[in-house]
């Protein structure tokens, strides 16, 4: 293999091992093992093993990234649950190395690897905003997106230990936890009732937030 293709592999059994285990429980001997080569020619790619914690953690924070990149077309419910669909995905599939990512450990403690999470929650942030179209955001905006980033973070922390709630229906719970958050600022910034008006406003009858209309008008009649 070429020098990036073997990085690339490395990287590739790096992750693979973390969807098993933590990072910190994952040795080179076992990397190198997978890779079929052996421990000093692990360290011929990677300088370190936290340098190949990183980039194996660099690549699982794009890919997570990524999952919050969704067309802007059709009702924001529907898009949020998407969304939070392909952010369950990963958290399922790489179950002990997201645990890790969030919650920091020796090894993922690094300054490189707190950047790679800011990353993480900055993208989910931009692509909310764009849903929203939403440039400047005001201050309370900024207080409900964040604040719901870091629900769908801790939320996802909590359901791996156990995982006592079936998945969907957290899914569609988070969706509508944003919009309650929303909705509860709303009550306190007008322009945040005209944010509010507008992401009700086509939402169709099957629609998640229609969906939490309808739950909570249980309890008021």
């Amino acid at each position: 293999m070429g020098v990036e293709e073997r990085r690339q592999q490395l990287i590739g059994v790096a992750l693979e091992l973390f969807s098993q285990r933590s990072p910190d429980e994952v040795s080179i001997d076992e990397i190198a093992s997978a890779a079929g080569i052996s421990r000093p020619l692990v360290y011929h790619y990677f300088p370190g093993k936290l340098s190949l914690y990183e980039a194996a953690l660099k690549r699982a924070s794009e890919d997570l990234a990524s999952r919050f990149v969704e067309p802007r077309r059709g009702p924001l419910g529907a898009r949020l649950l998407r969304v939070m669909r392909r952010f369950f995905d990963f958290v399922d599939e790489h179950g002990p190395g997201f645990s890790a990512l969030m919650r920091g450990g020796p090894a993922v403690g690094s300054t490189t690897t707190n950047a790679l999470i800011d990353a993480v929650r900055q993208a989910a942030y931009d692509q909310i905003l764009a849903h929203l179209e939403v440039e400047h955001p005001p201050a309370r905006l900024e207080l409900v997106v964040r604040s719901w980033i870091s629900l769908v973070e801790s939320t996802a922390l909590i359901w791996l230990d156990g995982r006592r709630i079936p998945r969907a229906e957290l899914e569609v719970q988070l969706v509508h936890d944003f919009a309650v958050l929303t909705a509860v600022s709303a009550a306190y910034d007008e322009e945040m009732g005209v944010l509010l008006r507008r992401m009700l406003k086509d939402e169709p009858p099957d629609g998640p937030f229609a969906d939490l209309v309808a739950r909570l008008a249980d309890f008021t009649s």
